[in-house]
């Protein structure tokens, strides 16, 4: 996909009126400013960051339109994906779970800066962020799939929406998480990359430990 491309799709997929167009241009211009100072993506996908990054996030919402009330939680936000790129397309509140300082400093400095009103940030590891009732939980590189539910499993109700990109081990880390993980999961394209997938999950609970006779 190029760049050209990244931009058509989501002009097809999105009915994005020219405020929203604008606060993804200004985060765009941000996240290419500080990589001077920190390590936000891949240097070698600096000239593919709209498809990359941009329409990599902006994906997830596709999978997440039947989510009932309540807060999006994105775990391990980072540079802000899909964390930013979600906020400045929707009206959901988000919350974005960043443990390191830099990276916490970067987040706030771009809510400030596009006026996202719906977006903050927890400063903290995942497992000690606040207990919530969540309708959507994105995670973008941040852990296993088994690490992952396990860490965030008090953020989650039987309604959540997992939505969990995963690159190309999408399906190994689904058949590794599901002898202690239940629920309904499947696994969608990634349209950024034909060969990445993405983990949606629904009703996601610990399977029971079967007691000794």
């Amino acid at each position: 996909m190029t760049e050209d491309e990244a931009r058509a799709w989501l002009d097809a997929h999105f009915d994005v009126p020219r405020e929203t167009w604008d606060r993804l241009e200004r985060y765009v211009s941000l996240l290419l400013s500080a990589m001077d100072e920190q390590n936000l993506i891949a240097e070698s996908t600096r000239p593919h960051v709209w498809a990359r990054h941009i329409v990599d996030s902006a994906q997830l919402l596709l999978h997440a339109r039947d989510a009932g009330e309540g807060p999006w939680m994105d775990l391990g936000s980072g540079a802000g994906l899909p964390g930013i790129v979600v906020a400045s397309m929707s009206d959901r509140p988000l919350i974005m779970v960043e443990s390191r300082r830099k990276r916490i400093d970067f987040l706030n400095d771009v809510i400030a800066e596009l006026g996202l009103t719906n977006a903050s940030v927890f400063g903290g590891r995942v497992e000690v962020a606040p207990p919530t009732k969540s309708a959507v939980i994105s995670a973008r590189a941040y852990a296993p799939l088994p690490k992952l539910l396990q860490s965030a499993q008090h953020l989650s109700d039987e309604k959540t929406i997992w939505v969990l990109p995963k690159g190309r081990n999408a399906q190994n880390e689904l058949e590794t998480a599901r002898p202690a993980w239940q629920g309904a999961f499947h696994v969608e394209r990634s349209v950024t990359d034909a060969d990445s997938a993405i983990i949606v999950a629904r009703s996601v609970k610990p399977v029971k430990k079967k007691g000794r006779g």
